[in-house]
């Protein structure tokens, strides 16, 4: 065999074992700085869509047109700055992962609602990015939707109207957490009065990431996660601060550009300390 030809095919898998250890790094520019992002491979869909729309410069002059603090920015609506036909308006299989999800800085797809989406297809374009907030253990455990439904039937008891009067005086002050942690005050008091188990099911990492880092847990396996804001969380927040109309809109908008730079995976580790998970 040709010792020339033997040595380059011993050189592939080297060639190919690099070329693999290059990552994708997001940058997105905005007014108020600049927002640096990974996309995971576990959604490459998602991944391969969004850097294509980056590339192709589709992004540019797209901007964040629904933000709301403690919540979220979202943006990225290509479809409506170039004026498409809904024809050609298109949606990506949903690629839900229970290991990915909503923590502050996740980089999810924004989709229509479930009754005429039933298959939770994302939007083509449109992205959002968490600011979310902390959460204690007890919040994260309880199934909120039902607490709040037996909670409304519990203050109707002639035993309870001074329970009643309370809630009605937080809502009268426009105190929506007020509301929240006496509805979670009184979890026990129901459960056993009603017979009834309000608690909800989270793993440990919802549990851990939810009550240190923050973020938005009632999202999770709803939207499809495909990434994480690794520096630039404090332009996030900067953004979603912005004073908005009633639509949640800036009343100044924020244009974003979003370029993509193909990168060593150890320079995004030793310059913005994202750890990759091992191969196996």
């Amino acid at each position: 065999m040709n010792k020339k030809l033997l040595w380059f095919a011993c050189l592939l898998p080297l060639v190919f074992s690099c070329a693999s250890e290059k990552d994708a790094l997001i940058k997105i520019h905005t007014r108020h700085g600049d927002i640096y992002a990974i996309l995971y491979d576990e959604t490459p869909k998602h991944k391969a869509n969004f850097i294509d729309l980056a590339e192709s410069g589709r992004f540019d002059s797209t901007e964040f047109h629904r933000v709301i603090e403690d919540f979220m920015i979202q943006g990225g609506d290509v479809f409506t700055k170039e004026v498409l036909p809904e024809s050609e308006q298109y949606t990506i299989p949903a690629e839900f992962n229970k290991n990915l999800i909503h923590e502050k800085g996740a980089i999810a797809a924004a989709r229509q609602g479930d009754n005429i989406n039933p298959e939770q297809r994302s939007n083509g374009s449109q992205f959002y990015i968490v600011e979310g907030k902390v959460y204690t253990e007890l919040e994260l455990t309880t199934d909120m939707k039902r607490l709040q439904k037996y909670f409304m039937k519990y203050i109707t008891l002639e035993s309870r109207k001074d329970l009643a009067k309370r809630y009605v005086e937080l809502y009268n002050f426009g105190d929506f957490n007020g509301m929240t942690q006496l509805m979670l005050s009184k979890k026990g008091e129901m459960e056993e009065f009603l017979n009834i188990n309000l608690d909800k099911k989270l793993t440990p990492q919802q549990i851990d990431t939810y009550t240190t880092v923050g973020g938005t847990p009632h999202l999770d396996e709803e939207y499809t996660v495909f990434g994480k804001v690794i520096k630039g969380m404090d332009v996030v927040e900067k953004i979603a601060a912005e004073k908005t109309d009633d639509m949640d809109v800036p009343v100044d908008p924020v244009y974003i550009t979003v370029e993509v730079e193909n990168i060593s995976k150890k320079k995004i580790t030793k310059e913005y300390g994202f750890e990759y998970a091992e191969e196996q």
